[in-house]
């Protein structure tokens, strides 16, 4: 099996060339804040907005002009004539404007309207085919652009954005996690699946991952909780939908603050220094990361010991004309494990995934050993 191969279940990001948010030469600093409605409703509404974001810590104004909704019928913005409307944000503000895009007339509208930063939308995300159109509307530019991640939790296909953007030219690039449908999904519009960004910025060391806890959340009553664990995860801002009239915005009402609102939230996030800050603490750090290196050595041995039982136990069952799922014993795993893992002060949900991951990967050994013995016969 190839490395990087859909079936390997792990890949390589090709190596980009991505500058800093701070670089990108708009007074953007750490932290990012990003402000403004869902969508641009009309330049008093924008005007009303903007003078109630001042004395905010917003250093980048968003809004929606063009709006891909799910069904027809809905509010789709204003279009091009709301870019002009961005100025008043822009003056008042003093802090630059940002507004999705979706395909090459967007582009070029956004760009003759002196737009500072674009962003790719999720829905967008997910065609490789409109990506590489706005792609080629950008060739030659170098305006910075962000990209949400796809509806779906994909990371290849987040990925697959940023290199096609970078293959143009594009190297003022950021990502914003929106969280990622999943149907069975109560608390959330959106799941977040921290670790799907924290492994983007794994992967493309050097990405800025700007929050948008407006669409992982779906309503405004847990913005704040969920900003603040974004922080604790060590992504670099929040994109926070704004309006001076929440409940009578023409889109995505529930999910929207007022910005009073949003300065309380902002003023309470608890923003950790980086270790860097703290050269002392290296040292005492580095006492407890050996041991957990120690004991990860221990698991990762452990394991390996525990598969080497699953391929005596696959030889048992060839050997017997035995099927690989025997489901009375897998209950008896799951529940004895669970509550044993409970007991040691771990969460059920964490239990669950890691015995799923090693049932899963014992079933493939056994799978394997199967399919082995056919082609010998066959042989």
């Amino acid at each position: 099996m190839k490395p990087g191969s859909p079936e390997s279940g792990f890949f390589y990001a090709k190596k980009m060339e991505i500058v800093d948010i701070k670089d990108w030469g708009l007074g953007l600093s750490e932290h990012l804040l990003i402000a403004g409605p869902c969508s641009a409703e009309s330049p008093e509404q924008i005007e009303a907005i903007a003078k109630g974001l001042k004395g905010s810590r917003v250093e980048l104004f968003r809004a929606g002009v063009w709006k891909p909704r799910t069904r027809p019928g809905s509010f789709e913005g204003i279009g091009e004539d709301a870019l002009g409307w961005l100025e008043i944000a822009r003056e008042t503000l003093n802090v630059p404007v940002t507004v999705e895009v979706a395909n090459t007339e967007h582009v070029e509208q956004a760009l003759k309207a002196g737009v500072e930063v674009l962003w790719i939308g999720a829905r967008t995300t997910v065609n490789p085919f409109s990506v590489q159109e706005i792609c080629e509307a950008l060739r030659g530019t170098d305006i910075p652009v962000m990209v949400k991640n796809p509806i779906n939790p994909d990371l290849q296909l987040w990925l697959g954005a940023f290199e096609r953007l970078n293959k143009v030219g594009i190297k003022k690039l950021a990502g914003i996690h929106r969280g990622f449908s999943d149907p069975y999904e109560k608390r959330y519009r959106n799941k977040p699946e921290w670790s799907l960004p924290i492994h983007l910025k794994r992967l493309l060391p050097g990405i800025s991952v700007i929050c948008d806890p407006s669409h992982i959340c779906g309503t405004r009553e847990i913005i704040a909780s969920v900003s603040q664990r974004a922080i604790n995860f060590g992504l670099d801002g929040l994109m926070i939908e704004t309006h001076h009239d929440p409940d009578n915005a023409w889109s995505d009402a529930k999910q929207q603050i007022t910005p009073d609102t949003l300065k309380i939230i902002y003023e309470n996030l608890n923003f950790r220094e980086s270790i860097e800050a703290h050269p002392e603490a290296i040292s005492e750090l580095d006492k407890f990361r050996q041991k957990v290196d120690l004991v990860d050595t221990q698991i990762i041995e452990l394991m390996a010991d525990r598969f080497q039982v699953i391929k005596q136990i696959g030889e048992y069952k060839k050997g017997h004309n035995l099927a690989v799922f025997q489901p009375s014993r897998w209950q008896d795993v799951m529940e004895s494990r669970i509550q044993s893992g409970v007991n040691k002060g771990m969460t059920e949900k964490f239990m669950k995934s890691m015995l799923f991951a090693i049932h899963e990967e014992s079933v493939k050994i056994q799978e394997a050993q199967l399919k082995e013995a056919k082609t010998s016969n066959k042989v």
